[in-house]
């Protein structure tokens, strides 16, 4: 058993890192959803299927070749396959967020602001990763894609395949898990996802972001928080890390 010293440090601690955190994650809003079993079940059901065939089509797309017809059909298809998937499993929610006088609100600001921090994050990571092979191949790798196709149809399929995997990942999928275990386990399934790319990169960016999309999901109660984060963040890095990049590499060589 805890003494209370014990217990009062604990909650001490928890009350400091909540402190650091962004209002969209820390202030867990109260509202509910709450599923007939019938409802669940068929939402586990086309959950499973519907993960199979967007997991195989996302490591498709990537092993065409970059700029293609091929790739932008098949990642079309990873877009409307998350999202269709999405749909048909069952009600979805936007959520809710809580101001600092205590209303709820749609998250709109706060994530927009996440999504621009993040970058600024991953902008600081790739210029730390240039100096590590490994994952400075899996960087030239990805932004090769976005190097030989046409921006406009670039962001075009990032912003789709984005808005796709947070209506599937953050509403079907996590809807489907139980509670106190779907911010670990929607991530862990989106990062395994990911690792059909076969790019270490993506892979631990997939980590990252859907660490911090499944607190926005959890503390909302809604996929609309995360789903503009990652709008927001996809946005700014297919735009703004490759030329980036390529001055980071021009000045060290």
């Amino acid at each position: 058993m805890t003494s209370p010293v014990t217990n009062a440090r604990w909650r001490g601690a928890r009350d400091q890192f909540r402190s650091g955190l962004p209002m969209s994650i820390k202030h867990v809003v109260p509202v509910k959803h709450v599923e007939p079993a019938a409802v669940v079940r068929r939402r586990r059901r086309i959950v499973a299927g519907v993960s199979v065939l967007g997991t195989g089509l996302l490591g498709m797309s990537f092993s065409t070749q970059p700029g293609s017809n091929k790739f932008y059909g098949l990642t079309a298809a990873v877009a409307a396959t998350w999202t269709l998937g999405g749909f048909l499993s069952g009600p979805l929610h936007l959520g809710w967020i809580q101001s600092r006088d205590q209303r709820l609100r749609r998250p709109i600001i706060t994530p927009v602001a996440t999504g621009v921090a993040a970058f600024g994050c991953f902008c600081g990571c790739a210029l730390v990763a240039r100096h590590i092979p490994v994952l400075d191949r899996a960087i030239e790798n990805v932004l090769t894609f976005a190097d030989e196709g046409s921006t406009p149809m670039i962001v075009a399929t990032t912003l789709a395949n984005g808005l796709g995997e947070e209506i599937f990942f953050r509403g079907a999928l996590y809807a489907a898990l139980e509670a106190d275990r779907a911010a670990a386990v929607s991530t862990a399934v989106y990062t395994l996802a990911t690792a059909t790319t076969r790019n270490p990169a993506l892979m631990l960016a997939a980590g990252a972001m859907g660490t911090l999309f499944s607190l926005q999901r959890r503390a909302s109660g809604g996929l609309q928080a995360p789903a503009l984060t990652h709008l927001t963040w996809s946005t700014l890095m297919v735009c703004y890390l490759p030329p980036l990049f390529r001055r980071a590499h021009r000045a060290t060589s």
